[in-house]
């Protein structure tokens, strides 16, 4: 099956917002000759696809109408906690993917099948290094990861699942490139911020720098866009749309009522190692 032949049902509203334009997209169905989804994605070329789906994502930071997380906001206990999330998000990844893989396979779609199976490939082990930055704050990192499941970690794993495991998993492109657009907003500044809270000889920053602007997902954001850029126009609309509603997930972390200091306490002194 080409993927001109796909035609995905998109049966809501979505503001989708470029650099200096907005269209607010209402159809049924986007095979309806919509002028103004037309105006959008009738181009084939990276840079439009861009702010298709960085337009999409500004959309859900401007409707959450928060900031993020702050360094400065975090404590060291809470930084385990934040390990905690990357854990369970790095998880799963590989597994979804090569699930993904195997059912863009299943109908035809060989380029994202090989996209999903390439994603796959660069997102094994990074859960390990979750483990390892826990472990280096003193703490047992299985135990840890079993009993703090933050609740948006939790909230983006099931979108993300229930992305796959539909016929056409299109929205887990959208999905993974949010989460990878995302990441390359956390810089060098923030990382040493989060690192200056910690001891000296503590090194914990493993899976955050390689979930940075510092890591890989920068090239890996391009490649996905290069993907999406040669997808049919129902399908780009379509990723726009699981973008706007991953970063929505995403964005309300900062709304979440985080687990106290003394909770965490409580939570996590029977894993803390004796040797340190």
């Amino acid at each position: 099956m080409s993927s001109q032949s796909v035609s995905p049902k998109i049966n809501t509203s979505r503001k989708l917002e470029l650099k200096n334009y907005a269209w607010m997209h209402q159809a049924n169905d986007v095979q309806n000759n919509d002028p103004c989804a037309g105006q959008i994605v009738n181009t084939c070329s990276i840079r439009t696809t861009q702010k298709l789906l960085d337009g999409a994502i500004a959309s859900a930071r401007q409707n959450i109408a928060s900031t993020n997380t702050r360094a400065s906001n975090l404590s060291y206990l809470h930084w385990i906690w934040q390990l905690a999330g990357l854990y369970h998000l790095t998880h799963f990844s590989p597994q979804l993917l090569e699930e993904a893989a195997q059912r863009f396979a299943a109908v035809g779609h060989t380029n994202l099948a090989q996209w999903a199976r390439q994603k796959a490939r660069e997102e094994r082990g990074h859960d390990q290094l979750a483990l390892l930055d826990i472990q280096s704050l003193g703490y047992s990192a299985e135990a840890v990861v079993k009993v703090l499941v933050p609740p948006t970690a939790a909230a983006l794993v099931d979108y993300f699942t229930r992305s796959v495991q539909t016929q056409y998993p299109i929205n887990c492109v959208g999905y993974s490139y949010t989460m990878e657009r995302l990441a390359m907003g956390i810089g060098e500044t923030y990382i040493q911020a989060i690192e200056a809270l910690l001891p000296s000889s503590v090194q914990a920053t493993r899976c955050l720098r390689v979930h940075s602007c510092v890591g890989s997902d920068v090239e890996h954001v391009q490649e996905t866009l290069a993907i999406v850029a040669g997808l049919a126009c129902e399908e780009r609309v379509y990723i726009a749309i699981a973008c706007y509603e991953t970063a929505l997930l995403y964005f309300r972390s900062a709304k979440e009522i985080s687990i106290s200091e003394e909770e965490l306490q409580d939570v996590l002194k029977p894993f803390k190692l004796h040797s340190r």
